[in-house]
């Protein structure tokens, strides 16, 4: 009895350390999700259309695992991320058109993230937001230029936890469960410009091609760091544990990303929406707005939860660009290298970094933006999607690991679905 009693805890123990070990570049991919930027768009969603929106994470959910999981596949089996393979199995010009708009649309992101940051810090300290933001921009540059990527990443591993402040915000407020359960399961959809626009800049949120390049670039640098792993087509023998955890590391990445993203939908529509606030257009308002509906408490953690989840969002943002721009460049590229061994790489996170901080500083509103830059994410996500799954079908790059047909149907309908979207909105804009 007295050994029982002392192994189990180390059972349990030794059970948590292996989920968290499973846990990589998935679950962060999936946290990330939920960044500043992302953030002002739930808000935005749950305060103009309240409930209406609910539907869409559980309905998203499976469709961004699968398209997630696939393109952790497709880094893992080849050993290049999306760009390099796009630079290998597509025309030039296709695939410097397709990483342009991707870069372009992350330092939108950036600009917004590290402003709605900036906000935030003033929000709870005073003082000037643009302050706050240039060091806010500098500390995560200096974080992924000058520390190894596997030790950063224990660090974004601890960021997650700040999202479930917006978990715990739900709990400071009476939500009428049966109004929300009937806006998840039974929605109320309108075919209106305004609401058809809003469901792709979410799901342009939650479905971002960054995140595909982001994953599937850090599962191919597992493979060159590591020093027993290789690309899985070169070593299939280990694609059963590989394959595995790429799944579970994704699917939970997900679930927590969308359980996160319904909370904040579900917070602004009980509180905004049920008071008649329908326009927010930053995370840092949805906070400041919530003050004095919701109380302190809730504008505590709703601004906190701001800063946490924009420093585990801005190295997914530069560092996909940099991956992508570098991979199609084909320099060497990896976040565990020292600057003057991938100089071209480093150049390009910090040059995203730095342009989306000149953001902040011009008469351009970055958050205003943002809604946009979510709304070309959606449109941008399509070909993308559409050339992921070719790929992830095309032997000579998958070699026996091409898709099984579950993954394959899911990763079409989520592809079927971003354009129904895309051109149900455009349908809408020209009426």
């Amino acid at each position: 009895m007295t050994r029982r009693k002392r192994r189990q805890p180390e059972k349990a123990a030794s059970g948590r350390h292996r989920l968290l070990a499973t846990l990589g570049p998935g679950f962060i991919t999936g946290a990330s999700d939920d960044d500043p930027s992302g953030i002002a768009t739930y808000s935005q969603v749950g305060a103009q259309f309240g409930y209406g929106m609910l539907w869409t994470m559980p309905f998203s959910w499976p469709l961004m695992t699968a398209i997630q999981a696939i393109s952790g596949r497709i880094g893992r089996i080849t050993g290049h991320g999306i760009a390099g393979n796009l630079r290998r199995y597509y025309p030039h010009w296709l695939a410097r058109v397709v990483v342009a708009l991707m870069v372009a649309a992350n330092i939108a992101n950036i600009g917004a993230d590290i402003a709605a940051m900036g906000e935030a810090l003033k929000l709870l300290v005073g003082g000037r937001a643009i302050v706050y933001s240039v060091l806010f921009a500098l500390l995560s540059i200096a974080l992924q230029v000058f520390i190894p990527y596997h030790r950063y990443a224990r660090f974004l591993k601890w960021l997650t936890i700040a999202l479930f402040a917006y978990v715990a915000v739900v709990f400071a407020v009476r939500v009428p469960w049966s109004a929300a359960l009937r806006g998840t399961f039974l929605p109320a959809i309108s075919l209106t410009p305004a609401y058809l626009t809003a469901v792709i800049a979410v799901f342009g949120t939650t479905i971002s091609p960054y995140l595909f390049f982001w994953q599937a670039s850090e599962e191919a640098e597992e493979t060159a760091d590591a020093p027993r792993d290789k690309p899985l087509k070169k070593a299939p023998w280990q694609a059963r544990s590989h394959l595995r955890r790429i799944n579970t590391d994704t699917a939970i990445g997900m679930a927590f990303s969308n359980l996160v993203a319904y909370f904040i939908i579900l917070t602004c529509a009980v509180t905004l929406h049920a008071r008649g606030v329908d326009d927010i257009n930053s995370a840092a308002e949805a906070a400041e707005a919530l003050r004095p509906i919701a109380g302190n408490f809730t504008f505590l953690v709703f601004s906190a939860g701001i800063i946490g989840t924009g420093l585990l969002a801005i190295p997914v943002l530069a560092g996909s660009a940099a991956y992508a721009v570098g991979e199609l460049m084909h320099w060497h590229v990896s976040l565990e290298s020292k600057p003057r061994q991938a100089k071209g790489f480093y150049a390009v996170l910090v040059a995203a970094v730095l342009l989306g901080l000149s953001l902040d500083f011009t008469s351009i509103n970055p958050i205003k933006a943002l809604f946009w830059a979510a709304v070309i994410n959606g449109l941008v996500a399509v070909p993308v999607m559409v050339m992921i799954m070719l790929l992830a079908n095309n032997p000579r790059a998958m070699a026996e690991f091409t898709l099984p047909p579950v993954l394959k149907i899911a990763g079409w309908m989520a592809t079927a679905v971003m354009l129904a979207a895309m051109i149900g909105m455009l349908v809408t804009w020209l009426r």
